[in-house]
């Protein structure tokens, strides 16, 4: 279960980094590009992605425990 969260953290973050990237106009080349609707969601998915990735990586460490 934690590889799930920490797999699904990352793909979230970069995800949410690229959305970012093409609604501020810095990365060219798609419908999504310039649009600010991108630019305000792809941070709040970065985000999530951040949180799913601590939290996979906190249960990761708290299962390898004795």
């Amino acid at each position: 279960m934690n590889w799930v969260l920490i797999v699904g953290g990352i793909l979230l973050m970069l995800a949410g980094i690229v959305w970012t990237l093409q609604g501020l106009g810095i990365l060219p080349g798609s419908v999504m590009s310039g649009v600010t609707f991108w630019a305000i969601v792809g941070p709040i998915v970065a985000v999530v992605g951040v949180g799913l990735l601590s939290w996979g990586v906190a249960r990761r460490g708290r299962s390898s425990r004795p």
